[in-house]
């Protein structure tokens, strides 16, 4: 097991005006497992992913990578961690999270530079990641703004691969891309899947991940509402935000999930939304 995280809890604020982002979130991640994260907008999607980088406080509960208790890390071994490629995170808008000045093949070498390899091995390491990820090797010397937005995300997906981390985590990879780039995208995740790396694939939308993950994690509010294989969540989804998802999503919709069903699962999500 690559990951694994217990009666997750995360608040934010101070005393009185403290609220829960998370509250009670138990999941796991297998080796070469794609988990899928889904969620609504402020469903704690984002805050989970910080969690398991070491970018937020927990309030309660427990995480593992690859056998290493990191619930009480301090800093310095979070960047260890990430260092040595235990985990790496994809941002979801790589135009963002990639230096506009700085090459293709040196913004991919970064991490083995900051790690301590040599230069030369690190520029090795990193044309050697740009076909990996199906990226010529004429780009290599090219700026981020010279390159398209699938283009940008393979760099990015290279980059944080380049460690050879156990675990990654993509943050909506393709919600910004075209057709073509997001099967390019989702193709280079299941070849990865295949070589043993493990992926949370986090989106707000379940039939972006439905033919990629092997499980599904829904989020709810800051709870795990669903968690299991891909085809039982589909099929047989217990909660009434999980329904609302496949009844929206049109590869999954089935004959009877209708808009009359979709109106008395969102009259039904919004009751539970008001203040009692």
């Amino acid at each position: 097991m690559i990951l694994e995280i217990s009666d997750l809890e995360v608040h934010y604020g101070q005393r009185r005006r403290r609220r829960p982002a998370l509250s009670g979130v138990s999941l796991t991640v297998e080796r070469g497992e794609v988990v899928g994260l889904i969620g609504e907008t402020g469903s704690g999607k984002s805050t989970l992913a910080r969690a398991v980088l070491g970018l937020v406080s927990l309030s309660a509960g427990r995480i593992v990578i690859d056998g290493e208790d990191v619930t009480a890390h301090r800093a310095r071994q979070w960047r260890s961690l990430r260092r040595r490629g235990g985990v790496q995170y994809v941002f979801q808008d790589p135009l963002r999270s990639l230096d506009p000045d700085v090459s293709v093949v040196d913004s991919i070498a970064e991490p083995l530079l900051v790690r301590g390899d040599s230069r030369a091995e690190a520029e090795k390491q990193a044309r050697a990641y740009l076909s990996r990820v199906r990226l010529d090797e004429e780009l290599a010397t090219r700026l981020p703004g010279e390159l398209s937005g699938g283009q940008r995300q393979r760099v990015a997906v290279a980059r944080a691969l380049v460690t050879e981390p156990q675990l990654v985590i993509l943050d909506e990879p393709v919600s910004a891309l075209d057709s073509a780039n997001r099967v390019q995208i989702l193709e280079i995740v299941k070849e990865l899947r295949a070589a043993g790396v493990s992926f949370v694939f986090i989106s707000h939308d379940l039939g972006s991940v439905a033919g990629i993950a092997d499980r599904v994690a829904v989020l709810y509010r800051g709870e795990l509402v669903e968690f299991g294989p891909v085809r039982d969540v589909v099929k047989n989804p217990a909660h009434a935000y999980t329904r609302l998802l496949v009844s929206s999503a049109p590869t999954l919709r089935t004959a009877s999930a209708g808009r009359a069903e979709r109106e008395a699962l969102r009259s039904l999500l919004t009751a539970e939304r008001k203040p009692t």
